[in-house]
């Protein structure tokens, strides 16, 4: 068991649960970045491990954040960087995607360096939109991933609706991260997770009773009516288990470094997600819309990333798709009864 020690910010987030949870179990040490005492106080009761503590670190994108919460961990000799806003409704792109996506990944590799040397990997959280431009997301034939970038520049983020603005914010963090290591050539290696849309259970029961982001957007289909239309929603998914253990591999392996490591399953879209609904549980086979149940290989020429990287290094046994969205919808029964 190793006793080496993690830090990692976004501790409360759905992803960074899971990843704690893994590492924890694996016999790390972890230190998490909280926003006040109080959420680290709850994580400490839920994971109630003596490996586990906290940090609070307010705003991430303030100049020096992590200078201080650093300089106390010299034990710390891995860094993954999980936060970041998950927002697409504001009315302010800059202030609230932008700038703490952006600067707040500065931030916390200027810290390392500065002030955790002895830290070897870092490992960023970006995001398969990192990948895709505002076109692609009607393009049933695109091919992108690992190798392609989200082309929206800075200014025109600042001026396009949220979601743009998101999924700018997503590559200009992570560009910004690959300059930083080019530049300044700190100390550690640096790969990157980008997760698609991400599903499947939460750590923890209770955390339930407060589900946002892609968690909620699978719970909000049961509430739709028999006669409800089934949205012709679409997009590539992978369970958060796997996400999770992803950010673990991309540090444990030394062929890993230097990497964009997209994390998808699968095509999927809203009425296949019914159909499993449907299909596994007898209560919602009569409460769900049918829809146009989808025949067998509907996806074999949709929506495709690529993610080589990720199956040929990590090589991850990947949780199917029906599965994820059982454990999920499961968990959310179960709790409600």
């Amino acid at each position: 068991m190793t006793q080496e020690t993690v830090f990692i910010t976004g501790a409360t987030g759905y992803i960074a649960k899971h990843i704690i949870f893994q590492l924890l179990e694996k016999g790390y040490k972890v230190v998490g970045q909280v926003r006040s005492n109080e959420k680290g106080e709850n994580l400490v009761k839920q994971f109630n491990n003596s490996n586990f503590q906290y940090e609070v670190v307010e705003i991430l994108e303030k100049d020096g954040a992590f200078d201080e919460v650093l300089s106390k961990h010299p034990e710390v000799t891995v860094f993954l960087h999980t936060a970041s806003p998950a927002i697409v409704v504001t009315k302010d792109n800059e202030k609230d995607i932008l700038i703490p996506a952006v600067k707040g990944t500065k931030n916390v590799l200027q810290s390392i360096k500065k002030s955790a040397p002895q830290i070897k990997k870092v490992i960023i959280t970006s995001s398969v939109a990192a990948t895709i431009s505002n076109a692609d997301l009607t393009n049933p034939n695109f091919s992108g991933g690992e190798n392609t970038w989200n082309p929206e520049t800075y200014e025109e983020a600042i001026k396009g609706d949220g979601g743009n603005a998101y999924r700018a914010s997503k590559a200009l963090a992570e560009k910004a991260a690959w300059e930083f290591v080019e530049k300044e050539k700190p100390n550690f290696k640096l790969s990157t997770i980008l997760p698609s849309y991400t599903f499947g259970p939460q750590v923890f029961e209770s955390d339930i009773e407060n589900l946002h982001g892609t968690a909620k957007l699978l719970a909000d289909l049961l509430y739709l009516k028999k006669d409800s239309p089934i949205q012709p929603f679409f997009g590539v998914s992978g369970d958060v288990r796997d996400v999770a253990k992803a950010h673990i591999l991309a540090f444990e392996k030394e062929e890993a470094e230097g990497k964009r490591f997209v994390i998808s399953v699968n095509t999927f879209n809203f009425q296949w997600v019914i159909d499993i609904f449907r299909k596994n549980f007898k209560d919602l086979a009569e409460t769900l819309p049918v829809g146009t149940p989808l025949p067998e290989n509907f996806f074999a020429h949709a929506l495709k990333v690529n993610d080589q990287n990720a199956r040929k290094i990590l090589n991850i046994d990947y949780i199917p798709f029906e599965k994820t969205v059982v454990d999920h919808i499961k968990q959310i029964i179960d709790h409600k009864n």
